[in-house]
C-alpha cells in the first residue's frame, strides 16, 4: 500500500460525500498518482464499513466492467468487484429519484443468487453453475462519482464500482442444462429497444465474471457465501436516463424487469 491510513480515510470521506450529496469530483489518482490496487479497495473497504456503521447492510456482491463493450466504453482491461446495501435495492417495477444521483446509467445484467458457498483461489466456472441456485434479470444502475464519468481503474475500484441501484425480477431460471452464453437479452427505454445483447459478452460466460470475483476474494481472505446475490457485470454498453424514462430488461428464458425514473 502506498497511502496512510488518515489519507484513505480522508478519501472514503470524500468519495462517499459525493455520493450522498450528489455532487461529483475529479479522480482521485489526479492527485494520488501512486496509489495502488491495495490502496484502491481499501478505500472501498472503509466506503462499506461506514455505511455498516450507519445501519446499512450488504445484501449484495457485483462485478463491473465485466464486457469487452464496457472495457472499451470506460478505456480499461480488466473487471472489478463491489458491494451492494440495502439502500440500492429498487423493487421490481419501482421508483428510482434522478435526485438522489448524480448522472445515472443502466446495464443489462444477469443476476446469480448462490446455494453453496463459494471460494477462491482456483474457482472456475464449473464450479459456479454448480453453486448457483438460480439466475435472473438485472439491472444495474450505475451512478460514478466522478466528473463526466470519467475515471481510471484505481479510482473506480475506490468509488464502489459505481454502484447505485439495482433491481432484480423476472422468472428465475435453474441454470442445470441452460448456455447462459447464448442466452440473449434486450433493454427498452420508454418501450424502445435501445441496447442488444447475449451472456456471452461477459467474459465468454457471465460464470467467469463470478468466479473472477470469488477468486479475488480469496486472494484477500474472503469468500462468497451461500444465498449470495451477485450481479454479474454490464452485458452492453451503459445507456444514459433521466427522470420520466421506464426501463425495461427482457432476458431469454427469465422473463423481464423494470425500473421506473421519477
Amino acid at each position: 500500500m502506498k497511502l496512510d491510513h488518515n489519507t484513505i480515510n480522508a478519501l472514503a470521506d470524500r468519495l462517499e460525500g459525493c455520493q450522498l450529496q450528489q455532487q461529483d469530483t475529479t479522480k482521485i489518482t489526479d492527485d494520488h498518482p501512486d496509489m495502488d490496487w491495495d490502496d484502491a479497495y481499501a478505500i472501498q473497504d472503509e466506503i462499506r464499513r461506514r455505511k455498516l456503521a450507519r445501519g446499512l447492510r450488504v445484501i449484495g456482491l457485483k462485478a463491473g466492467l465485466t464486457s469487452h463493450a464496457k472495457m472499451k466504453q470506460m478505456g480499461v482491461s480488466t473487471p472489478v468487484f463491489g458491494f451492494m446495501t440495502d439502500d440500492y435495492a429498487v423493487p421490481d417495477g419501482g421508483e428510482c429519484k434522478v435526485s438522489e444521483l448524480i448522472h445515472p446509467k443502466v446495464e443489462p445484467e444477469i443476476a446469480f443468487v448462490t446455494k453453496t458457498d463459494l471460494r477462491g483461489p482456483g474457482c472456475h466456472i464449473g464450479a459456479v453453475l454448480a453453486a448457483t441456485d438460480f439466475v435472473m434479470p438485472g439491472i444495474e444502475v450505475i451512478d460514478s462519482r466522478y466528473r463526466d464519468f470519467k475515471f481510471d481503474l484505481k479510482s473506480v475500484v475506490a468509488d464502489n464500482t459505481s454502484a447505485a441501484r439495482f433491481v432484480v425480477g423476472g422468472q428465475p431460471m435453474r441454470v442445470m442444462g441452460a448456455d447462459l452464453r447464448t442466452v440473449g437479452i434486450v433493454l427498452e427505454k420508454n418501450g424502445v429497444p435501445v441496447a442488444f445483447g447475449a451472456g456471452a459478452a461477459v467474459m465468454g460466460h457471465p460464470a467467469a465474471a463470478i468466479a473472477a470475483l470469488a477468486n479475488h476474494l480469496g486472494e484477500r481472505g474472503e469468500f462468497i457465501p451461500a444465498g449470495t446475490l451477485i450481479l454479474s457485470g454490464g452485458i452492453t454498453e451503459a445507456v444514459s436516463v433521466q427522470a420520466g424514462d421506464n426501463v425495461t430488461l427482457r432476458v431469454q428464458g427469465m422473463g423481464s424487469t423494470s425500473i421506473r425514473f421519477v
